[in-house]
């Protein structure tokens, strides 16, 4: 007999770790050949290891909620024969993509920070000294929340990744040693470990919160006619057109008033101060789904109808929530729009998808008493439909200033909705 050490295959350029988030096999358990031994998440995707040896499982690598790094030991099997010269073998393993996910960031900027543990211990180095690291290493410690020139460099002077490791263990022990247990309170229900998307999305609005300085703003608009512009386009539509919603309609607004306003269209890259606008717009739409909040992209909305947008939204959403969604259609958003439809409040404070500076909520529509000027100046008092406008910006980008105004353009597209369709 001999053992057989299934290792954590390299699942994608650049990624130097993955949580672990279901296991497929306990110990003990045989496995064939292309057998499912566990799932794990990256910034970009689900993926399914299969095991590439038929063996019984003796050792099991970790439990879900782990981040494991690439290389790391997964699965220790029992094989038949001698393996590898009768020594441990590694095997590299085969790795599907079963199901996308979102990176609740974006993989280049947004950051996948861990909450705020302890530091670890100080590095003296000479002011304005270079860190010496590759780019790997420099980006696995940004999505871990770490100041890279605190990290003891090796016997090379360079900073590897077994570097980070030391350096994450012992924060975390000095973490812990501080730390103070959780009073139990009596009655408590479930303990629920937060692990894959969960915590994905977690540590993205974590990041977002505590990198970017955000700022809201809301306005009330009267969509009474843009309310009936939606009714009269469903009652004429053909049959093989979606059934129109608000947010085709608002969506095109916003397409119309952001080339006036592109500060408002961009992305904000943090550790090279840089701040890249964009013509097109590729819109986030945040969709709730059974695993948790996932925003796929609407590419180019700015040149599709409101057909097409329908079309897409519903296309997207539908992918999102049975998990068929592509990674390519889960990132590059550069503007989120979020929306709880009737469920939508009088205002909300969205949080921003880090890397971009914007994020618009559109409310839940009331009906209300208005004053209503007539063109003669005469007022009365009308029923009308009205409907808050929220935005959040990242102040460092976005002056309050521009936001207003951005708002108050949407603002008049909505309430003069024929422009919407020219």
């Amino acid at each position: 007999m001999g053992r057989y050490t299934f290792r954590l295959p390299d699942i994608g350029e650049g990624i130097a770790e993955a949580e672990l988030v279901a296991w497929h096999v306990k110990v003990g358990d045989v496995v064939a050949e292309d057998a499912r031994l566990a799932d794990v998440m990256t910034d970009k995707a689900t993926v399914e290891l299969e095991s590439p040896v038929s063996g019984t499982v003796i050792e099991l690598g970790g439990e879900a909620g782990d981040r494991l790094a690439i290389g790391s030991a997964l699965v220790v099997l029992e094989v038949e024969g001698e393996v590898g010269g009768g020594g441990p073998s590694t095997g590299s393993g085969r790795a599907v993509v079963e199901r996308s996910q979102p990176p609740a960031p974006i993989p280049k900027s947004i950051s996948s920070a861990q909450p705020e543990l302890v530091e670890g211990p100080a590095v003296l180095r000479e002011p304005g000294a270079k860190v010496l690291a590759s780019p790997a290493v420099r980006a696995r410690a940004s999505r871990l929340g770490i100041d890279i020139s605190n990290v003891p460099a090796g016997s090379d002077g360079r900073i590897a990744h077994a570097d980070l490791d030391a350096f994450l263990a012992s924060r975390a022990a000095m973490s812990a040693t501080s730390a103070k247990p959780l009073e139990m309170l009596a009655g408590a229900g479930e303990t629920i470990k937060i692990i894959g998307l969960r915590r994905r999305i977690a540590e993205a609005m974590s990041a977002s919160k505590r990198h970017i300085p955000h700022f809201s703003y809301v306005e009330e608009c009267d969509v009474t006619a843009l309310d009936m512009l939606r009714g009269e386009l469903n009652s004429g539509r053909s049959i093989d057109r979606p059934k129109l919603t608000v947010l085709p309609l608002l969506i095109r607004a916003i397409c119309l008033a952001l080339p006036h306003y592109p500060m408002l269209n961009a992305r904000f890259d943090d550790a090279a101060g840089e701040v890249t606008r964009y013509d097109s717009v590729h819109l986030g739409i945040a969709t709730q789904t059974d695993a948790g909040l996932i925003v796929p992209v609407v590419r180019e909305a700015q040149a599709l109808s409101i057909w097409q947008l329908a079309d897409e939204i519903a296309r997207l959403a539908a992918a999102a929530r049975d998990g068929s969604a592509k990674p390519a259609e889960l990132s590059g958003s550069t503007l989120t729009l979020t929306s709880l439809g009737p469920l939508g409040g009088i205002a909300t404070t969205p949080v921003i998808n880090r890397p971009e500076v914007a994020i618009i909520g559109p409310n839940r529509i009331v009906e209300r008493p208005v004053f209503v000027t007539g063109a003669d100046g005469s007022e009365r008092i009308e029923k009308r439909k009205l409907m808050n406008v929220s935005i959040s910006c990242d102040h460092r980008v976005v002056d309050g200033w521009d936001a207003a105004n951005f708002v108050q353009a949407v603002k008049r597209q909505i309430e003069m909705p024929m422009s919407l369709i020219l």
